[in-house]
């Protein structure tokens, strides 16, 4: 079905691409809601990467796609699959030591920042002012909503705010090396590669869990949805649209993940919708549609 959406996808847009992929992406949440107790956060996401991984490697060779002809860039593969498992590693433990408002806070409102910072120095990719604009109000926005619908913890603790700064971090140097990954490499080729590296260096995290939760039907489920819709699906289209896209804009337009993740919420979980929260998505939206309708501004490419 992922091959076939692709397939038949004429010519659209760079934002539109990474939207799409951002709404998979905030299933998340609501789907390691539903997963069976016993279920580990830092297993869930082992196990995610693994599925898709190897979903991804079923749909570059459903499509035909090829081995290039140029050499393949190991180095912007190994420092996107190494930044992708630690940004795993990083965003859970941030969430338990900080809690899960903060800790999502902070590291979803790093990471578009720090992506600027880096699609500059390693690119060459100088953000404008409407991508500052478009990023403060979605930082603001999805900060107050992810706050105003999970809730405020009474402790900040020191070390898991770093670690969710690392999270970003991790996030912003996963998309470009992913950025430099994609000049020369088929997209679905690229990301299987880069998934499936990162499942392997999570291997022995994924051992040393209890997963007997993979083995009720539920579980099972949470763990196909997260690998194949929410990575294998996601990841595609993500791909697709930071080809197209500076750096810095694919991951503010990524910022769309919790405002899905909170309508989610409010529609399957029964989650309440309080104004704070009304207001944090009408700010992300605003962002996004500043960004989305700039068009697909290609940036100069510089190699690193």
């Amino acid at each position: 079905m992922v091959s076939y959406l692709l397939a038949r996808a004429r010519a659209p847009t760079g934002p539109l691409l990474v939207l799409a992929a951002a709404v998979l992406w905030g299933t998340t949440g609501t789907a390691q809601g539903l997963a069976p107790a016993g279920a580990q956060p830092e297993a869930v996401g082992a196990a995610r990467l693994a599925v898709g991984g190897l979903g991804l490697l079923a749909l570059a060779g459903a499509q035909g796609v090829r081995l290039p002809d140029a050499r393949w860039p190991w180095r912007a593969t190994a420092l996107a699959a190494a930044s992708m498992a630690a940004y795993q590693l990083c965003f859970f433990s941030a969430v338990a030591r900080a809690g899960v408002a903060i800790g999502t806070a902070v590291a979803i409102g790093s990471a578009p920042i720090l992506a600027g910072a880096l699609g500059w120095l390693a690119r060459g990719e100088r953000p404008g002012r409407r991508w500052l604009v478009a990023t403060l109000l979605a930082i603001g926005g999805g900060s107050l909503l992810v706050a105003a619908t999970r809730g405020v913890d009474a402790k900040v603790d020191g070390f898991g705010l770093a670690l969710a700064v690392g999270a970003g971090a991790a996030y912003a140097t996963y998309t470009v090396a992913s950025k430099r990954l994609l000049e020369n490499t088929p997209p679905d080729l690229a990301m299987a590669a880069v998934f499936c590296l990162a499942a392997l260096l999570l291997l022995p995290l994924l051992l040393r869990a209890d997963l007997t939760w993979l083995a009720q039907p539920r579980g099972m489920a949470v763990a196909l949805h997260l690998g194949l819709v929410a990575t294998t699906a996601a990841y595609a289209l993500f791909a697709r649209g930071l080809a197209l896209l500076p750096v810095a804009t694919a991951v503010t337009l990524s910022l769309a993940e919790p405002l899905t993740a909170a309508t989610l919420g409010i529609v399957v979980l029964g989650e309440r919708l309080t104004p704070p929260a009304a207001l944090g998505a009408a700010l992300v939206l605003c962002g996004l549609a500043i960004l989305s309708t700039a068009g697909d501004a290609r940036p100069r490419e510089e190699r690193w």
